[in-house]
């Protein structure tokens, strides 16, 4: 490693990121023991495994760093073929692993992997690559926003088949949001934002669960031992924990009260046992590498980088705002895990993934303006 190397890094992403998915590593286990051991009879399940993908995740997040970005560029219709091909191959019984009554899940091993996690980077590079490089007529729907539109909908389409109205719904969000930041224009962007809510109207009405799990979050306390439990253990959770909580370990509610605390209502366990503080420290670290991905963004003067580095910070964005909303009953729950900290192993690999490349974007905008500032320092002199 030599000084180069160590300047060019953004060690504020690099060291925040990994703080928070240590911190992430020792909340599943202080929420999922008790879980654990009720339902596999061993308390240390659901952290192994978690340890695993740790493990894998920080072997190619250290691979991926080091790959230029824009080498996704070449492999951006091999990235969507193999996106959509996954999404079909969760469907095919027998390959696809149902749990909860959804199919969302490939057996590999010891591990369940998600694909429709892994389509979520795929997307933001496929629409980054194509939009880069459609910004002469980006103003033309037909003929510049449209054309990806319609692979969007065909793995909008196969995510609602498992079904995942949460994941479907991010990744259509993040699409508009990339629309948006490659110059289309606001006529464009306003039909798309009516279509997109007109299906997730649809979709979300078409059968009694969702509508359920939609309106529940309004009040919970209707249905208290069905559709509202959930919300209201993690008002238990969090009103237990007050300002400085319960203590690291000590959470009543993961005693099985709370179904699954180790999943996507992990954070009501951090307010319990760490309290307000806890509740901040998570949020800052996510605020943390949010403002950095915007500000690498911003800086790298690549039109695909800028998409790839926005899409990279709209898709976590979006995840903590669903999260956060659901387990504070302001949202409907999603099932959303919070990116570097709930449970899923594929989460952890793909957030961990997409952190990478910002870090290699940054790397390599740094060393873009380090030669232009040398160039420049050499004509002066001259």
């Amino acid at each position: 490693m030599n000084y180069s190397f160590r300047k060019d890094n953004d060690w504020l992403l690099i060291i925040t990121t990994f703080l928070l998915a240590g911190f992430g590593l020792v909340m599943v286990y202080s929420s999922s023991y008790v879980w654990a051991m009720d339902h596999v009879d061993n308390p240390y399940y659901f952290i192994q495994r978690q340890l695993l993908w740790f493990g894998l995740a920080v072997f190619v997040f250290l691979f991926v760093m080091h790959i230029p970005y824009r080498f996704y560029k070449k492999l951006s219709p091999l990235i969507i073929v193999l996106s959509l091909l996954s999404l079909v191959l969760v469907l095919i019984p027998g390959i696809g692993v149902e749990i909860n009554n959804a199919q969302r899940w490939i057996d590999v091993g010891p591990l369940n992997v998600q694909p429709s996690e892994f389509v979520k980077i795929g997307i933001i590079i496929y629409l980054a690559q194509v939009y880069s490089q459609k910004q002469a007529y980006i103003d033309q729907f037909i003929r510049g926003v449209m054309p990806p539109l319609v692979v969007v909908g065909f793995v909008f389409g196969l995510i609602m088949l498992q079904p995942d109205l949460g994941t479907a719904t991010s990744i259509m969000m993040v699409t508009l949001l990339l629309v948006y930041f490659s110059g289309a224009k606001w006529r464009h962007l306003i039909g798309l934002g009516l279509v997109g809510a007109s299906l997730f109207t649809a979709f979300a009405l078409s059968a009694p669960y969702r509508v359920e799990r939609l309106t529940s979050y309004r009040d919970p306390f209707a249905d208290p031992w069905d559709s509202g439990m959930q919300l209201i253990q993690s008002y238990i959770a969090i009103a237990h924990g007050g300002l400085t909580g319960t203590g690291l370990g000590q959470s009543v509610q993961k005693l099985l009260y709370l179904p699954e605390p180790h999943t996507d209502f992990i954070l009501a366990i951090v307010a319990e046992e760490l309290g307000i503080f806890g509740i901040l420290f998570v949020l800052g670290c996510h605020a943390l590498i949010l403002f950095r991905g915007v500000m690498i963004g911003t800086r790298c003067k690549s039109p695909f980088g800028t998409l790839l580095a926005f899409g990279v910070v709209f898709q976590i964005a979006i995840q903590v705002i669903f999260n956060v909303g659901a387990v504070s009953g302001l949202l409907p729950i999603t099932g959303i895990p919070l990116p570097l900290v709930s449970n899923g192993g594929s989460s952890l690999l793909i957030t961990l993934v997409s952190i990478a490349i910002l870090a290699n974007i940054s790397r390599n905008t740094i060393r873009q303006r380090r030669l232009e500032e040398m160039k420049e320092e050499k004509r002066s002199v001259s």
